[in-house]
């Protein structure tokens, strides 16, 4: 191990990573490391979610998992024993075989209604030095840390939702990891793919940020167009997000351009888990519309017009304990 890795694995501990050579997709020694994945298969306009959130527990590391699936308003979750998160690699497991991920696969089986099974290819991952919060990424002892690391690539694998085989092949991926002292007590959260060019991908996300004593609201997004990756977190951009729970206005400028998204949720949302790691149980207070409508313009030294029909849009709060 390298003066550098050493350094680096003691300072992820505190939930932080180096600004330089500080990798965030191994586990953090966090009470609560998630991990998500969102497929966008646009030809036959359809969404799948796959998430894992590794626990941990005087009695041992459990996990919150869940396959969720639109159109049909299919979602399965389980409470999984033997959760292990690498601290070398990103790699993560639960349940004796129920669950596995790494940077190229991912497996859940929750029954034989419940169960996907997918690789990922030609994957474009996160460019810059510091993570998705920005400055905030290097910051240690916060209470949560968020970092979109794969913005686009394609997926060819099946899954088995209620009693529909979904083949997946070419579909779109996303795919970020949170983490921190659990969730904060509010949050709000959108992804969408799907515009009229599969290059084009946007994120954003928001909560109360706590550090000790303080606390303050903070949003921040990011945008890829092509080759061009923008990241909006304070303090280089101002970042502002509002949601109702049915409508998601986000304006942020910084880097010299202006970003707006206005989303919208149609149909019935999904109700995802949150885990509550102290009490080793989940907890539905988590909204997302899984197949949500988003306008986004982008103007200033990058510009673009798009809209999409398949966006995530969520707002959630963490539960009493």
């Amino acid at each position: 191990m390298t003066v550098l890795s050493l350094v680096d694995a003691v300072y992820r501990r505190t939930g932080a990573n180096l600004p330089i050579g500080g990798d965030p997709l191994p586990w953090h020694h966090a009470e609560m490391e998630g991990y998500f994945w969102r497929v966008t298969d646009v030809v036959n306009h359809r969404v799948l979610v796959v998430l894992c959130g590794v626990n941990r527990h005087p009695d041992g590391d459990w996990a919150t998992v869940a396959i969720a699936a639109e159109p049909g308003g299919f979602i399965r979750s389980a409470v999984l024993d033997g959760a292990v998160s690498s601290a070398k690699r990103y790699a993560v497991s639960a349940g004796d075989g129920a669950f596995h991920a790494d940077a190229s696969h991912v497996h859940i089986d929750l029954g034989d209604d419940a169960r996907a099974d997918f690789a990922l290819d030609d994957l474009v991952l996160w460019p810059r030095l510091l993570g998705g919060g920005g400055v905030f990424s290097a910051l240690p002892f916060l209470g949560q840390y968020w970092h979109p690391h794969v913005l686009g690539g394609e997926v060819n694998g099946v899954a088995q939702v209620g009693g529909a085989t979904w083949m997946l092949d070419g579909a779109q991926i996303y795919a970020e990891k949170n983490w921190g002292a659990g969730f904060p007590e509010r949050w709000w959260w959108g992804q969408a793919q799907g515009f009229d060019r599969a290059d084009v991908c946007v994120a954003f996300g928001g909560g109360a940020l706590t550090a000790g004593r303080l606390s303050a609201s903070v949003s921040g997004a990011v945008v890829r167009v092509g080759a061009h990756v923008l990241r909006f977190a304070p303090p280089l951009s101002r970042v502002r997000c509002e949601t109702d729970g049915q409508q998601w206005e986000v304006v942020a400028r910084g880097h010299g351009c202006r970003l707006r998204l206005l989303g919208e949720g149609r149909g019935e949302p999904h109700i995802l888990p949150v885990p509550l790691p102290a009490l080793r149980r989940n907890a539905d207070t988590d909204t997302e519309y899984l197949c949500g409508s988003v306008q986004m313009e982008i103007s200033g030294r990058l510009k673009y017009s798009g809209h999409s029909e398949m966006a995530g849009l969520e707002i959630g709060h963490r539960p009493p304990e």
